[in-house]
């Protein structure tokens, strides 16, 4: 089965901006004015109503319902209504943001921490698979003999 494309370029479509100085904000196409360019307004982001280049937005599932070229008023009042900050702070494409953001705030000391943490618990993730992975070897799971229990290793001393 092939999707259909479902995010179409529309008036009460929303869009975060991609680049430009509204980077990362959220506006809703209020109404399409050529092939490449849209009148955009965030009133729930703080972007005042203007035109933006089609290429600079990246749009969201999320759409609007308010009439054709409505003013900034209704834009607000459909915003609100929709819940449409709650929303976009729920979602993925949104967390994935954040973190991308806190991840450049990251400092040297704080990519050391992640690391040590990361080695901690990659270790102890690789102590229970091995164990789970004896015990399942001397209980006769996947069709393996009975391993007889191994000694304890010797600690050589100089």
């Amino acid at each position: 089965d092939v999707m259909p494309f479902e995010r179409y370029v529309e008036p009460g479509r929303v869009a975060l901006v991609a680049d430009g100085a509204l980077k990362g904000k959220l506006v809703s196409v209020v109404d399409v004015i050529d092939q490449t360019r849209a009148l955009v307004d965030g009133p729930g982001s703080g972007v005042s109503r203007q035109q933006i280049r089609l290429n600079q937005l990246h749009l969201t599932k999320f759409r609007l319902s308010y009439p054709f070229t409505a003013p900034t008023r209704v834009v607000r009042k459909a915003w609100t209504e929709a819940k449409l900050n709650e929303k976009w702070a729920e979602s993925q494409w949104a967390k994935n943001l954040a973190n991308k953001e806190k991840r450049a705030q990251m400092t040297d000391f704080d990519r050391f921490k992640l690391s040590s943490a990361r080695v901690k618990r990659n270790r102890a993730r690789t102590a229970v698979f091995k164990s789970l992975k004896v015990k399942a070897a001397r209980s006769g799971v996947f069709g393996k003999k009975k391993v007889p229990k191994t000694p304890a290793k010797k600690i050589r001393t100089k």
